[in-house]
């Protein structure tokens, strides 16, 4: 059986950004739960490397999460429907 690896969690975010903070800080509470399942990045959305990534996948505004390169939210989610959409992604 091949072992699954891995699902990589992208946040997009701006340094002058509040929504972006409180995303951050709910990402650190709830990821250490999840054990190795995930992997979290953080990308500059206004930095060079972040700017060529929003314009491939459509990210128009901050905080974007992405799961795996799909957007999942496009704003701050609730703490219980982040933690939902994190089992979804386990399940499949």
């Amino acid at each position: 059986m091949q072992e699954k690896r891995p699902s990589t969690i992208e946040l997009f975010y701006t340094l002058t950004c509040p929504s972006c903070k409180e995303m951050k800080r709910m990402l650190d509470e709830v990821l250490p739960k999840y054990g190795s399942n995930f992997t979290f990045k953080k990308t500059l959305a206004n930095g060079p490397v972040g700017y060529i990534r929003t314009m491939k996948l459509g990210v128009h505004a901050v905080p974007t999460l992405l799961i795996d390169n799909k957007i999942v939210f496009r704003s701050v989610p609730a703490k219980s429907e982040l933690i939902e959409k994190l089992d979804q992604f386990l399940k499949n």
